[in-house]
């Protein structure tokens, strides 16, 4: 019986206060923030520290529990899933993106600014909590 897959993923800033966007394979051209799914056995804050380490190479830090989102058979993603989304909020000491095959494309943009581009919503709810939150 198919269950619905725990995924995690971080919106991130660095120390100039921009945050990290991504563009994957996976949300259809849409932009979004480095995740994926937890592994058997592993917290969500390994399983996000780790997904950030692999997707774009860099190292988290002041991880901090933001929301838990459903993504519930999605048209932007790239096949049919049941996600649970558990966000964070973390910064990062480094800036240099080595991106995995999974990233097509990324940026470092004002919080302010990445409502700009074309988000995914799972994404979009986020940088809105970050909005409504004041996050720096």
């Amino acid at each position: 019986m198919d269950r619905p897959l725990v995924c995690v993923g971080a919106l991130v800033w660095d120390k100039g206060g921009r945050v990290l966007l991504v563009r994957t394979t996976k949300w259809r051209g849409l932009w979004g923030v480095p995740g994926g799914k937890v592994e058997w056995g592993e917290t969500l804050l390994d399983a996000v520290t780790r997904e950030f380490r692999e997707e774009v190479g860099l190292e988290l830090r002041d991880v901090l529990y933001a929301q838990t989102q459903e993504s519930v058979l999605s048209p932007e993603f790239h096949r049919p899933a049941h996600m649970l989304l558990v966000d964070f909020f973390a910064s990062t000491d480094g800036h240099e993106v080595t991106p995995n095959e999974e990233i097509e494309e990324w940026a470092w943009v004002p919080l302010s600014g990445a409502l700009d581009y074309p988000l995914n919503g799972v994404t979009r709810t986020l940088v809105e909590l970050a909005l409504r939150r004041g996050e720096q």
